[in-house]
């Protein structure tokens, strides 16, 4: 079993920079790749991007390449999305979660455990 706790979310306005944390606990952090999605209000939740187990590969959406980095720090068992460049679109509920059983992924059906979400918003 693993356990995921969002942080770091908040209000921020349009060009502004957030940094999201994941903190993990239950299992070895670095057996398992990360990836992150939102979920804004009335839509469906989307892929934001993911880091394989060693932090040495990283993938994003196109929305957000180049202005989102996603960082991991397998001695301390957290992950992290840093968000800059803010957009009032960014805003969305940010869950991270785990994929136990493969590498990173783009698809969510693929991870087996969810933090409860963290809001982010970025206002105009």
């Amino acid at each position: 079993q693993v356990q995921l706790v969002e942080s770091g979310g908040g209000l921020v306005q349009a060009g502004g920079s957030l940094r999201l944390s994941c903190a993990a606990s239950g299992r070895t952090f670095s057996s398992y790749a990360m990836g992150w999605f939102r979920q804004a209000p009335g839509k469906d939740r989307e892929f934001v991007g993911a880091i394989s187990r060693s932090g040495r590969t990283t993938y994003y959406a196109a929305s957000v390449n180049g202005r989102f980095t996603i960082s991991r720090d397998n001695a301390k068992n957290t992950v992290y999305l840093q968000m800059n460049t803010l957009k009032p679109e960014d805003t969305a509920v940010y869950y991270c979660a785990a994929r136990l059983n493969g590498d990173t992924s783009s698809w969510e059906s693929e991870y087996e455990y969810w933090g409860q979400g963290t809001q982010v918003t970025v206002s105009s």
